[in-house]
């Protein structure tokens, strides 16, 4: 049985009572017709006329409703960014907007809605193929059934425009999109064509070679569409086992696989014939190494208040176990045991959360089994939790604490290294996923000769830096026994002896650092200099430093929007439309007060500069420009001090499911700034007494749990 996949092309015709996308490479495909201003959907034999057509586009992404309007997203332009067994995969470049109404209604927070959700899309790095399950890894892929349509194998977690092809997903199975209910309960299979699943992450394919042999090296990583977020106002797991920054990671080596470049068509083109896609009749190999990394699955926070380091709070773990055991229910089912490696400092301020983590572990396994491991330099150098007898499922969990911190610093970051040794027999035990080419399948399926059978899940306070470090080393250890294992290495050698090969695997690894950490801090990693060169740098450490500096003031200043676009795209929030232009949702409501302050900062701080760098007549006289200075910093301090004690009130939170914490932060920080002997008595005067006067808008916003 053929695959179902989707359209490669499809126009749009316009009219002012409806959209209709066909597909010109498929004349007898039905039309697929969205109802103006409606946004009812249904199925046409044939081309309706009364259309022009207005485009052609590569896909269509989704269909949002906003606050005034319903809007088609469509994929106008796509990247081709190489092929992964003939299957070529792009990068969403650019997007349109096409609203259901003739004419646009304008309202502020239609607007901004519409500017956050082109950001989002703008800047996030999304991938699909029209023949490719990119959302599932090799394994998955070759243990499901590739007669399904391809939206159908998707995996959920990473089918990251799901929420908003709900639309065209209740169409397809008879639900209430369908023309006003003419066709409700009956499924539609032609709608299978129009769904196209998308991938929200990194991935790099690149055709290389090592010893003469040529193969195909890539590195896929899939971020989670649940509770996805930015670094500060998306931590820790959520009542569902979601957890925060969530992230799979697949390496894939291709031998023999002579598709790979951009010239070829789809996987099985010529399979049928006899041709295995294979280099001199040999048979296409496909091997592939997964991770995952992902916040600690406790209820943690960490609250911004200006401070650079900001405050933490950990819930008590006993509220958590439920959501925890769901999430590791899930992992261990999908993945089978999970190595549990956590790379938190044991001392400070992360020690609260590593005793939280090996708590939590402890209640979940069956009587667990503990070892710690010291030397001269840490007391607790590797920490180990597991189950001492395996009871039930949950007792797959084997928890291994590496104090990366104090082995790694002085640039000593070879010893990282010594975690490999810790888990050298698990890693063994582990393997790999390995298939090959049936001949003959039209669909490329895999026939299965090793399959991966635990997963390797680290994370350290973000899962960025330290996460990404470790990450490459346990992939670069596999990558040597996979090639060892195809012939390619002998035994004793390493992929990072041959120079060329280790310059491209420890960039195509960096490269994945920096696209993590941008989606969820909001820059470059951290510590990249050591993936990419095998050692700490200078240069590396000042260019760290740079980007610290830039993530504080984005976490503080510009996360809030960006947390907006994540919720109103995966539909952790719905828009209102009650009290359209009466009550504004993005209208600051600070009193005025606390608005002026950082102005009068900046006016202060800019006649400060005027006052030292302009010069002055000789017979001028200098006492009032000293008494001017003088004033002007006596106001900045003030400004600067005020702004310190009360952050609360000047962090840039998310608008729409903005952090209770954040709620409760406004209120006291409020009551604090109506005490300052300055400003105080309008601060008070403005809220009119009310304490809650101001938080309309951090209360608009209306969570949902699908």
């Amino acid at each position: 049985m053929a695959t179902t996949l989707p359209y490669r092309d499809i126009n749009v015709h316009a009219s002012a009572s409806h959209y209709a996308f066909t597909s010109p490479s498929s004349p007898t495909a039905p039309t697929l017709v969205v109802e103006r201003p409606s946004g009812d959907l249904r199925l046409n034999d044939g081309s309706l006329l009364g259309a022009k057509r207005v485009s052609s586009i590569a896909g269509i992404l989704g269909i949002i409703r906003l606050r005034l309007d319903k809007y088609i997203i469509v994929i106008t332009k796509a990247q081709p960014m190489g092929r992964l067994k003939g299957h070529m995969v792009y990068r969403v470049v650019a997007t349109e907007f096409l609203p259901l109404r003739e004419r646009p209604l304008h309202d502020p927070d239609e607007d901004t809605y519409l500017d956050l959700l082109k950001s989002l899309l703008r800047n996030g790095p999304m991938y699909f193929s029209y023949s490719y399950d990119i959302t599932n890894s090799f394994q998955r892929q070759a243990q499901s059934d590739a007669a399904v349509p391809l939206w159908k194998r998707a995996d959920d977690r990473f089918f990251w425009n799901k929420f908003i092809q709900s639309d065209l997903i209740d169409l397809r199975n008879g639900g209430s999109h369908t023309g006003g209910g003419r066709l409700q309960g009956r499924e539609q299979p032609g709608v299978d064509s129009y769904i196209l699943p998308v991938m929200f992450g990194m991935l790099r394919i690149t055709a290389t070679k090592l010893k003469s042999t040529p193969f195909t090296f890539a590195l896929i990583t899939r971020r989670s569409r649940h509770r996805a977020g930015t670094r500060y106002f998306s931590r820790g797991m959520d009542e569902l086992g979601h957890v925060s920054n969530y992230n799979e990671t697949e390496q894939i080596v291709i031998l023999n696989d002579r598709s790979s470049d951009f010239g070829g068509f789809s996987a099985g083109q010529g399979m049928a014939n006899g041709d295995l896609g294979s280099s001199a009749g040999r048979e296409a190999q496909v091997l592939s190494y997964v991770q995952t990394r992902g916040s600690v699955p406790v209820y943690w926070a960490e609250v911004n208040t200006l401070r650079y380091t900001p405050k933490l709070q950990i819930r008590g773990v006993e509220t958590a176990i439920a959501a925890a055991r769901r999430h590791f229910d899930e992992q261990i089912q999908i993945y089978g045991d999970n190595y549990l490696v956590n790379l938190v400092n044991q001392k400070g301020r992360e020690q609260q959360v590593k005793e939280a983590y090996e708590q939590m572990i402890r209640v979940l396994v069956s009587s667990s089994n503990e070892e710690t491991k010291r030397d001269p330099l840490t007391e607790e150098k590797f920490h180990t939790l597991d189950a001492k007898k395996k009871s039930k499922e949950i007792d797959r969990l084997h928890y291994v604490y590496f104090d990366f911190h104090s082995e790694t610093k002085g640039l000593r970051w070879h010893r990282a290294q010594l975690l490999l040794d810790e888990m050298s027999d698990a890693l063994q035990a582990q393997q790999y996923f390995r298939g090959v080419d049936m001949p003959g399948d039209p669909n490329g399926t895999l026939e299965v000769r090793n399959l991966q059978r635990s997963v390797v899940r680290t994370n350290c306070m973000d899962c960025l830096d330290r996460t990404n470090v470790v990450q490459s080393m346990l992939a670069l250890w596999t990558l040597n026994r996979m090639l060892a294992d195809l012939g390619i290495l002998e035994h004793g050698e390493a992929a990072s002896d041959d120079p060329a090969f280790a310059l491209l695997f420890r960039n195509v690894w960096a490269d994945n650092a920096d696209v993590v950490s941008r989606s969820y801090s909001g820059t470059g990693a951290l510590k990249t200099d050591f993936t990419r060169t095998g050692k700490r740098t200078r240069a590396g450490m000042v260019q760290d430093l740079s980007n610290s500096i830039t993530r504080y003031f984005r976490n503080n200043f510009a996360d809030g929007p960006r947390q907006d676009g994540f919720d109103l795209f995966l539909g952790a929030y719905l828009p209102s439309a009650t009290s359209v232009g009466s009550s504004y949702l993005f209208v600051d409501r600070r009193p005025i007060m606390i608005q002026a302050v950082p102005y009068v900062l900046g006016a202060s701080v800019f006649f400060i500069f005027v006052a030292v760098f302009t010069r002055r007549l000789p017979e001028s006289t200098i006492w009032p420009l000293r008494i001017m200075m003088c004033s002007f910093m006596a106001l900045s301090a003030w400004c600067f001090r005020f702004i310190v004690n009360n952050g609360m009130l000047y962090v840039n939170w998310p608008k729409l499911n903005t952090p209770t914490y954040a709620m409760e932060g406004y209120q006291e920080a409020i009551a604090s700034a109506s005490k300052d002997k300055i400003i105080g008595q309008w601060v008070g005067k403005h809220e009119r007494g009310a304490s809650t006067s101001r938080l309309s808008y951090l209360e608009e916003g209306k969570k949902r749990i699908e």
